[in-house]
């Protein structure tokens, strides 16, 4: 197993696949560690749909926006991970919004995706985050029922060619001490 510092400086945003499959024991250590994330008040709002059939995944790559790189990656990678959230869950009790923010099915499900994401680097596989869709035609093609959103397209496979790390800023750029 990979040092957890080697996996998060190594991950990138992968959009070029190698054919090959991906063992499905592999595809569940990944899933597994998903179901370990940390959500609000242990609710484990994600929903994670697994599409393999290449019809669906043609189906998922028409509702690509224009000049999204990661178009081809729809089907070109052996797998695409939805990543749903369940509405008023998280953020919740006994019915009602407990944050200033509201609904927090988006911060549960950034988590539950970099874990995912993670995880799938030290099994040596590739991903990439893709938001840049209709998510209501997405939702349709995956059968998303009511009271669930459909926020993130992730293909995942085993990288045809690797990326250079992008530029980031330095910490001292962005962390502040004791005010911003």
């Amino acid at each position: 197993m990979a040092d957890i510092t080697d996996v998060i400086l190594n991950r990138r945003s992968i959009r070029n696949y190698e054919e090959r499959q991906v063992p499905e024991e592999v595809l569940n250590r990944v899933l597994e560690a998903v179901r370990w994330t940390p959500s609000w008040a242990n609710t484990q709002c994600w929903e994670i749909i697994v599409v393999k059939d290449r019809e669906i995944k043609e189906k998922l790559q028409q509702t690509m926006s224009k000049g999204n790189p990661a178009t081809r990656a729809m089907v070109e990678a052996p797998i695409v991970i939805a990543v749903c959230g369940k509405l008023q869950s998280a953020g919740f009790y006994k019915g009602q919004s407990t944050t200033k923010f509201g609904d927090w099915f988006m911060f549960d499900l950034g988590l539950a995706t970099q874990t995912l994401c993670l995880a799938a680097q030290n099994e040596g596989l590739g991903t990439v985050i893709t938001g840049l869709f209709d998510h209501e035609k997405a939702r349709e093609a995956l059968k998303v029922p009511e009271g669930y959103e459909l926020v993130t397209l992730i293909p995942l496979g085993y990288a045809a060619k690797g990326t250079g790390a992008p530029g980031r800023r330095e910490v001292t750029q962005f962390v502040h001490h004791e005010k911003f």
